[in-house]
């Protein structure tokens, strides 16, 4: 009779022993003599190993050296309490068989350190280390936190175009989609390129943000929201800079900017305690691999929490709220600004750089923060105007360690005033009719943020560099695999 699989994790935590089991997965290592091999498997389903023991004279010979790191196979035997250290049960094999081997001389993972810069190389294998298998299962826990969590807030999930031909943020940094000959394309009588014969018939690009789309659907539906990839042809190498990422966009009918920061606090709090609640043994394994790494550090190097301590750190308190103009005096009269540490100098108007916004957090307040009432001259054109004439209604999030987490705003709702700013800031208004006529039909006050999710990943993983939380990361030169 042929058993039924079993996932590691379920045998690592059964309370059950001397039952006959079946796990598949690829070999970690391979220890042992002449007499008994000891295997640790790995299938994917958690960070644990499980153990098992072969007696090497009830197995071919051939069978037992075909058996190596990076190996995969299927093991059957019993399921028993183990003797040995870190481990409450392992597996007593009684069959093998191997479907795959691999050379020890040729395979890239070795049982020794291998840096972050190398396993982006082998972007293809790196799901098969446990650092890599940590992310990405936590990734997949915070993407099923995000959309459980909507959903049991009476959201609706908004499926917004990935081709558009409006640019959200007024960046101008978009991929273009074409099928246009790139050698000889037609053209206009002005010599320019005649996007009325491409295929949509004007020119278009991979969108940068599903928000505008989304605003559409909240006029209808209330509260909507995006789950999906946008694009952004910024020429960066930085660590915090990808061309294809992920963005959670929600967007709230009848939502003032005092509900948005209600409902990005509740959401962040919801999936930082999902993952405490539901990944904890992968956080222990990442928490103690930066402890590793902080050993290496100077003093004023090193973090001030460890990963797990920085995760409760969010759900300890409500986070501290303010505005734009109080944030520059608290900063103005800082030690840092005093004594000219900040690399960037500190005055009204300024867009604020990570530098200033961690000091915020993680020196003044020792709390998350939510500013806002941004100036108008840095923030995008639909934010809803203050009185003041000289700000808009902006909220950004910041956390420890990476600053901001979320953007957003009240989004303006009255039509003349957010005609008057596509106008101000040169954004054809042909193009934005459509965006123009919700504020004449029924319009309403509305919000709605942007979330990252690789910086959500970055943060809750204490990852350092971005394209280490996305598996196939697309950035400047870089699209291998």
């Amino acid at each position: 009779m042929n058993l039924r699989r079993s996932f590691i994790k379920d045998l690592l935590r059964s309370e059950e022993a001397d039952i006959e089991v079946n796990v598949k997965g690829w070999v970690r290592t391979k220890r042992g003599n002449k007499q008994i091999a000891f295997l640790a498997v790995n299938d994917g389903s958690t960070i644990n190993n499980i153990q098992v023991v072969i007696d090497i004279a009830n197995f071919n010979e051939n069978q037992i050296k075909d058996i190596t790191t990076g190996a995969s196979l299927s093991a059957t035997g019993t399921l028993v309490k183990s003797m040995g250290q870190g481990q409450s049960v392992e597996i007593q094999a009684k069959e093998i068989e191997v479907y795959g081997t691999a050379n020890p001389e040729t395979y890239p993972l070795q049982k020794k350190g291998h840096s972050l810069e190398f396993l982006r190389e082998i972007a293809h294998l790196r799901f098969r280390t446990n650092i890599f298998g940590a992310v990405f299962r936590i990734r997949h826990a915070m993407a099923f936190a995000i959309h459980k969590y909507f959903n049991e807030n009476n959201f609706y999930y908004l499926h917004t175009p990935i081709v558009t031909g409006s640019d959200a943020e007024g960046a101008g940094e978009m991929f273009r989609v074409s099928t246009l000959d790139v050698n000889n394309p037609p053209k206009n009588e002005q010599g320019e390129i005649d996007y009325t014969q491409d295929f949509f018939g004007k020119e278009t690009n991979l969108t940068v943000s599903g928000q505008l789309e989304a605003e559409l659907g909240a006029t209808a539906l209330s509260n909507v929201y995006t789950f999906g990839p946008t694009f952004r042809a910024e020429n960066s190498n930085t660590p915090r800079h990808l061309a294809e990422f992920w963005m959670i966009e929600p967007e709230m009918a009848f939502y003032d900017i005092h509900d948005n920061m209600d409902l990005a606090e509740k959401l962040l709090k919801y999936v930082v305690k999902y993952a405490l609640d539901n990944c904890i043994d992968d956080l222990n394994f990442l928490e103690k691999r930066l402890l590793d790494e902080e050993k290496m550090k100077s003093q004023n190097e090193r973090s001030e929490m460890p990963l797990i301590e920085k995760l409760r750190f969010i759900l300890k308190d409500d986070f501290v709220r303010l505005s734009y103009t109080e944030a520059i005096d608290v900063l103005k009269n800082s030690n840092p600004a005093k004594k000219g540490k900040f690399q960037f100098p500190v005055e009204w108007g300024i867009d604020l750089q990570s530098e200033h916004e961690r000091y915020l957090v993680e020196k003044h307040y020792k709390k998350p923060v939510i500013l806002i009432d941004y100036p108008k001259d840095i923030k995008a054109f639909y934010m809803k105007q203050n009185d003041d004439g000289k700000t808009v209604r902006a909220m950004d999030v910041l956390f420890p360690g990476i600053g901001e987490i979320i953007g957003g705003s009240q989004r303006e709702e009255i039509y003349d005033k957010l005609s008057n700013r596509i106008n101000e800031m040169g954004i054809p208004e042909k193009d934005m009719w459509w965006y123009l006529e919700t504020r004449k039909f029924g319009t309403v006050p509305h919000s709605g943020f942007g979330l990252g999710f690789e910086r959500l990943i970055l943060f809750i993983t204490g990852m350092s560099n971005i394209r280490d939380v996305i598996p196939f990361p697309r950035a400047p030169k870089n699209a291998e695999f």
